[in-house]
């Protein structure tokens, strides 16, 4: 059941602007799936479901190709491992990690492609995120902490 609603779901999210998870829930529901907000909520996380800036100029779910979901995985983990705390500061974030973590939870945010950021500076146990407006950091700054729970 889990598996046909989760491929039921990226068939969706692939073809659709869907842009909200009770949007999802409806679409799913309308195809005979009999699912709950939570529900959809727990498939989006579990399947690394992606918020990206659609060319209509709004936000709306999208899959992480295969090939790097797997690697993805593992960079995130390690992200969420690692932080030891955010700040942030007109369109920066800085981002504290473990010492020597840096460099892979750099690439972990990086292999997330949000439109919203520019780019990613790592040292040794720092983070600097660019993001390309101050109005988009606390988006982005929402989704990070997210990620790291």
């Amino acid at each position: 059941m889990k598996a046909n609603r989760q491929a039921l779901i990226r068939e969706i999210v692939e073809g659709q602007v869907i842009q909200t998870q009770e949007e999802l829930a409806e679409v799913l529901r309308s195809r005979g799936m009999d699912v709950t907000q939570a529900t959809v909520s727990r498939d989006i996380k579990e399947m690394h479901l992606l918020k990206v800036l659609s060319e209509g100029g709004v936000y709306r779910y999208a899959t992480m190709d295969k090939g790097e979901q797997g690697v993805s995985d593992r960079l995130i983990r390690m992200l969420a491992d690692s932080v030891i705390d955010v700040a942030s500061a007109n369109n920066l974030i800085v981002v504290r990690t473990l010492s020597g973590s840096a460099h892979v939870a750099g690439e972990a945010l990086d292999s997330l492609k949000w439109p919203e950021v520019l780019g990613t500076i790592a040292g040794d146990n720092t983070i600097l995120v660019i993001v390309r407006t101050n109005e988009e950091v606390e988006a982005v700054l929402k989704r990070f902490r997210a990620l790291t729970r």
